[in-house]
């Protein structure tokens, strides 16, 4: 199948307007493991580069500047002997690029951060280079990528050292949305229903890589099989190595995320750091940080909650898929998810997962409310209860500035839901609670958001307005 970038419109603009700049631009990729940067900047660049070098996975500095002159003699017509530290390799790069009588000079680092070993001094010699040459070379486009997010925002972007405030732009790379999946799925061959779609992205998220795995001529449940349960299924251990290739300290994240993920509605940084057993200092909060930048987890308030009482959700689907039923797979059936079709754990995952897909796709449920442009904040809501009133949930809240609220309830069905009349009861009593324990004075919508709407009943008069597939699957606002 023909390669073509798909979606990115954005990032495509913003790497056009730097290339057509009459100034040296240094261009920093980010984005989670497997999102897609590599094939980004390869695919609009065509593999048209006056230099291109990739870090080593836990690579010797040794081995890191073998592959960096290894890089240069490929491109170089005269050969350049192996530099014995990164100052001395970054002055090669630049004697060789200053020989160079062209109009542009495209240069691309990939993986970064793994360049960059212990006691290298590879961050210096780069702050050097652009300081001291490419920032005045105004043909020079250094692109650089990096997957371990954590030291692209903390070391290169934001770091107060020499690159502070250095980078020309800027781009994070985010995971696909639905549409931008089906687009993906389309161009492979893999030819779904947006229904089957919906449920694949509930596993795989909107990580192209995963995406681009599926096989056309197998089922979903198929595939499911195949890349996780089958012997040597080659995402059974993903998990594990997206975190030990993102983060040194892997196991102190994998404990953080384990006490996020389970918590359906968002657990407190205090909860966190007693289920992971933690301090919860500084660390914790670089942690959580490092996790909202990888797109992994959110950070939002309840309704009506200060910044302290902040919570964080877990948001990556694959990763909710992992440790829903990878995790505990015990390796003796080869068929594990297509036998388990029916297994009531599967029913509860879907509910969860379509929830976290809704909690992604706002901007398209607001356009599907006719609220696009109105200003909103997103937020959940709970109720513990007292003496007199019953506790009570919702886990989407639209708070509009228009003086309105959406009570969002997202109900995942593999046809109409029915909104029965015990849940009908459930809802007005939900709404009332809602409306008297937080005093509000905004006008309440009750808004169902379900893949194919809900069914004509007696009862259907209760949702205000319905999202349904349709919606989410509307192209990026």
């Amino acid at each position: 199948m023909a390669q073509t970038i798909i979606g990115r419109e954005r990032e495509i603009n913003q790497l056009e307007a730097i290339v057509a700049s009459g100034k040296a631009e240094l261009v920093a990729i980010y984005g989670r493991r497997r999102i897609g940067k590599t094939f980004l900047v390869k695919e609009f660049f065509k593999n048209k580069f006056d230099f291109y070098a990739t870090g080593i996975f836990e690579g010797r500095k040794s081995d890191q500047l073998a592959a960096f002159n290894d890089a240069l003699n490929q491109n170089s017509k005269k050969p350049i002997p192996k530099a014995q530290t990164w100052m001395q390799a970054f002055m090669q790069l630049r004697d060789y690029l200053s020989s160079l009588k062209k109009q542009r000079l495209i240069v691309f680092l990939d993986e970064l951060p793994w360049f960059d070993t212990r006691a290298s001094q590879f961050l210096k010699a780069f702050e050097w280079f652009w300081n001291s040459w490419g920032s005045t070379e105004e043909r020079l486009k250094l692109i650089v990528c990096g997957s371990a997010t954590t030291w692209m925002t903390d070391k290169f972007i934001s770091g107060k050292g020499g690159l502070y405030n250095r980078t020309t732009e800027r781009i994070h790379l985010a995971p696909f949305n639905l549409h931008e999946a089906s687009l993906l799925l389309k161009n492979n061959g893999v030819d779904w229903d947006p229904g089957l779609v919906l449920d694949a992205y509930m596993v795989f998220g909107g990580v192209p890589l995963y995406l681009t795995m599926l096989k056309k001529d197998l089922s979903l449940d198929a595939n499911i099989d195949n890349l996780f349960f089958h012997e040597g299924a080659p995402l059974k251990d993903e998990y594990d190595f997206l975190f030990r290739s993102l983060f040194k300290d892997s196991d102190f994240y994998k404990r953080v995320i384990d006490a996020i993920s389970k918590k359906n509605m968002g657990i407190s940084r205090q909860d966190i750091a007693k289920a992971a057993k933690v301090s919860e200092n500084g660390i914790l909060t670089k942690a959580l940080k490092n996790l909202i930048s990888c797109d992994f987890i959110r950070k939002y308030n309840g309704f009506g909650k200060r910044e302290r009482d902040s919570l964080y959700q877990l948001t990556d689907l694959s990763i909710l898929f992992h440790k829903r039923f990878v995790e505990k797979y015990n390796g003796m059936d080869e068929h594990h998810w297509s036998n388990t079709i029916d297994h009531p754990s599967r029913r509860t995952w879907t509910g969860i997962a379509f929830e976290q897909v809704c909690l992604l796709h706002i901007p398209q449920i607001k356009q599907a409310l006719g609220i696009a442009g109105v200003q909103t904040e997103v937020c959940s809501w709970r109720y513990a209860g007292d003496e007199y009133t019953s506790g009570a949930q919702i886990d989407l809240l639209i708070v509009r500035r228009d003086k309105t609220i959406n009570l969002c309830e997202m109900k995942y069905a593999d046809g109409e839901y029915e909104i029965t009349s015990k849940y009908a009861k459930e809802l007005r009593d939900r709404k009332a609670t809602f409306r008297s324990v937080t005093g509000t004075r905004h006008a309440l919508h009750q808004t169902m958001v379900s893949p194919y709407g809900i069914k004509r009943n007696a009862n259907a008069y209760m949702a205000d307005q319905v999202v349904t597939l349709k919606h989410l699957f509307a192209e990026k606002i």
